[in-house]
């Protein structure tokens, strides 16, 4: 690899494959979003209800966040090349699978097809499972590629590559918008579409040279590494991973603790660190930026569905806006945009337009106004993510592959754990708080989650008063969920809170600069 800004042919065909990669995870999260959302395809298919379908969908988000994790942690060990290789395999894997149930139902009847129903939800929870191991895996090994070969630009670089899951979004969407009448007579159509970019990616890749990590080129040992992360990261780490595992399992409350303070205990002791205060500061920043850039997202989306649909654009035109936006700034205007604010400049302002798009949006009324401040959230959350990532390499390149894609997991397991739980709670508490309190204990009903108890209305009990005063409740139950994006501004000031800190800290030692842990960075993996 090149020590200076010029990019050799290789390096630049090698980030194109990864970018390709990354752009197969975008089309198996949208398609499989259409798979299990439409009536017509899986859900008549395969007889699930929202819950079953919900929880296809799910089976293939959280592996996502551990693969990435645990890959990180033996990648430089067993090779990038090996690693890009057992993702493929994962999505064969899983459309495979899915084939498999799809011949399980085909020609049965009656009680047969209920047992056959049955028999192949195994087969697409199993599928979804090892999908979502090779989407994880993706990023295990693209981040830590490109923030080698662009060492010296990694912001930047890591911005433009991760336009490519937008931009995968965004191209995902159109065909699958495209193929809507034929997806209907043969939802597996949807599968094969995943399978070109797969390929594609195989193709670029299976013959490249992989650069070696340059916390491996400089000698920094993998002790070194796990001691960036330290004890505090491996508790953060642990607790989420197998909070996340033992929700899924069942695990009782005891032993999943007892394995989170094993794990924690053990990998302190090893290393014998706590962790660099700087990484455990970033990690605790990842976890309110996950839950403002993910965890928001399908809010957003509810509410700008309805006056999409009233319009009468299919509703997947929101994420596909958005997602554009997103896939446009990352990929065009990132290299200046950092060049002149440095990434804690960026994330700064970042935070604001979120602020900013999420405070307004809680009172958003009519289609225009509501784009008009879902593109300044979108604005603001568009650089979050991959600058998040640039920091942390940056500022902790002996931590290498780990520390890099550690962070990502973590975001991702808070949201699914904590995050987006968390607003939907303030959603509920919304509506509580604005409707009127004889009607809405009519139709609430207590539940719990991770952090406790909490109220919340019982479509069931909605129904049961008729479809035209059952129309006027939930038009006013979105309304009043809708109103709780003001509250949910908490995390990304927060966050905002948390820049100006680290602007401050850098400019006591003479502003932003990389670490640099060698000027020889270099070498390759065949």
């Amino acid at each position: 690899m090149s020590n200076n800004n010029s990019h050799s042919a290789g390096d630049m065909f090698l980030f194109w494959g990864c970018f390709v990669a990354l752009i197969t995870t975008a089309f198996a999260f949208i398609t499989r979003a259409f798979l299990v959302n439409t009536p017509t395809l899986w859900p008549a298919a395969f007889g699930l209800d929202a819950v079953q379908g919900q929880e296809l969908f799910g089976a293939g988000i959280w592996p996502f966040a551990i693969s990435i994790i645990v890959f990180s942690l033996i990648i430089d060990r067993i090779g990038y090349k090996t690693a890009m290789i057992f993702s493929f395999v994962c999505y064969a894997v899983y459309a495979g699978m899915a084939f498999m149930a799809h011949g399980i139902v085909t020609g049965a009847d009656g009680d047969a097809l209920a047992e056959a129903q049955k028999k192949a939800y195994g087969y697409l929870y199993g599928g979804s499972i090892i999908l979502g191991l090779g989407n994880g895996t993706v990023e295990a090994f693209i981040n830590p590629v490109v923030a080698t070969m662009f060492h010296k630009e990694k912001t930047k670089w890591l911005n433009i590559l991760h336009a490519g899951w937008p931009g995968g979004l965004v191209i995902g969407g159109l065909l699958t918008i495209m193929l809507g009448d034929q997806a209907a007579n043969d939802w597996r159509i949807l599968i094969y579409l995943i399978a070109i970019p797969a390929i594609v990616f195989l193709i670029m890749l299976i013959k490249a040279t992989f650069p070696v990590n340059e916390r491996v080129a400089s000698g920094t040992s993998y002790k070194e590494m796990l001691a960036e992360f330290g004890g505090i990261g491996a508790l953060f780490a642990s607790a989420l991973i197998f909070g996340q595992l033992g929700q899924v399992f069942g695990w009782s409350a005891g032993l999943t603790w007892g394995i989170i303070a094993l794990a924690t205990v053990g990998y302190g002791l090893y290393c014998k660190s706590f962790g660099r205060p700087i990484l455990i500061f970033l990690c605790l920043i990842m976890m309110p930026l996950a839950t403002t850039e993910l965890g928001t997202d399908g809010a957003i989306t509810g509410i700008m569905e309805e006056p999409m649909t009233v319009a009468g654009f299919h509703p997947l035109w929101v994420l596909i806006y958005t997602s554009a936006i997103m896939a446009i700034l990352r990929f065009f205007f990132a290299g200046p945009i950092v060049k002149k604010l440095t990434p804690i400049g960026l994330l700064i302002l970042s935070s604001v337009m979120a602020i900013v798009g999420l405070f307004f949006l809680s009172s958003a009324q009519g289609l225009m106004i509501i784009f008009v401040f879902a593109t300044i959230y979108g604005f603001g959350k568009t650089f979050f993510w991959p600058t998040m990532l640039g920091v942390v390499s940056e500022q902790s390149p002996k931590g290498g592959a780990l520390t890099l894609n550690a962070i990502a997991g973590i975001g991702m397991l808070t949201v699914g754990i904590v995050g987006g739980p968390l607003i939907g709670k303030m959603q509920e508490d919304s509506v509580a708080k604005k409707m009127n309190q004889e009607t809405y204990s009519q139709i609430s009903s207590e539940n719990s989650y991770l952090l406790g108890n909490y109220t919340a209305v019982d479509p069931s009990k909605v129904a049961e008063l008729g479809e035209e005063k059952a129309g006027e409740i939930n038009e006013e139950v979105k309304l009043a969920k809708q109103g709780a994006l003001a509250n949910v501004t908490v995390f990304p000031v927060f966050m905002l809170v948390c820049y100006i800190l680290l602007f401050l800290y850098f400019k006591q030692r003479g502003g932003y600069k990389p670490v640099e842990i060698d000027s020889n960075t270099g070498g390759s993996e065949a």
